[in-house]
């Protein structure tokens, strides 16, 4: 198994510490950079280019979000995970803009951290197919990012369980348009076997962040996303509907 270069961007000294140990400890996983210092920080990912990026969004120095975009800009194959004392969906939304594909709200502890990156790596894995094309790649990549910043704009929390759910349906749907006919007896079960978890347990997360994002009321920008006045007031799509919705828009869009 390849093992994941991990760079951990982390204010809080004992923290900082604890979770470089932690990773460290993993198999298939090893510390590359580590500071609380957001300047030595980009200094080190032009040096190290790790696999994944662990990014507190307060840090001395430039801060948290300046060190997303710097990743985002500079073009790194990396994963950015951003950690962050708020809830506050303006300041969510922003980690996601500048390029974060995961939101952890502290208090939080080494193996979730650890559990987040092993989910995220092992999805774009997956998604790579162990290709070394770079243009397969950066397709990849800029699909995962225009997921992000529609769930970003109608207000889906990334820092949910049905968040990376809903995202691998959309991205299976993409791929093959029919799933979205097989939502009970293949999608479901494809996302459940991928994540370690159930097909129900699946459904109901989905179920639950499409709920989150409606609730917050924001018809406007669901009209805007979709082009069209889809839903009226508090109605909501089914997860079938939803992923089709996305998924459709994402398949246009690359026709054009």
């Amino acid at each position: 198994m390849k093992t994941a270069n991990v760079a951990i961007f982390e204010n809080n000294e004992e923290f900082l510490n604890e979770l470089k140990n932690y990773v460290e400890g993993v198999d298939g996983f090893t510390v590359c950079a580590a500071t609380s210092n957001g300047n030595t920080a980009i200094e080190l990912l032009a040096h190290t280019k790790p696999d994944v990026a662990i990014v507190d969004l307060v840090l001395s120095g430039k801060d948290g979000l300046s060190v997303l975009k710097y990743i985002k800009s500079s073009g790194l194959p990396c994963i950015s995970i951003a950690i962050g004392s708020y809830l506050e969906d303006k300041i969510i939304n922003s980690a996601i803009e500048s390029g974060a594909v995961y939101y952890l709200v502290k208090p939080v502890d080494a193996e979730t951290v650890v559990d987040r990156i092993r989910d995220l790596t092992e999805e774009r894995a997956v998604d790579y197919k162990i290709s070394t094309n770079v243009r397969d790649r950066r397709k990849i990549n800029s699909l995962d990012e225009k997921i992000s910043n529609i769930f970003v704009t109608i207000g889906v929390p990334p820092h949910i369980k049905g968040y990376k759910y809903l995202r691998e349906g959309i991205k299976m749907t993409v791929e093959d348009q029919s799933i979205i006919n097989r939502v009970t007896k293949e999608l479901y079960p494809k996302i459940a076997e991928k994540f370690q978890t159930s097909a129900s347990k699946v459904e109901r997360a989905i179920r639950h962040a499409i709920e989150v994002a409606w609730n917050k009321g924001r018809t406007d920008a669901v009209s805007s996303i979709f082009g069209a006045k889809v839903y009226i007031g508090s109605e909501r799509p089914t997860n079938s509907e939803f992923i089709a919705l996305v998924a459709d828009k994402l398949l246009l869009e690359s026709l054009e």
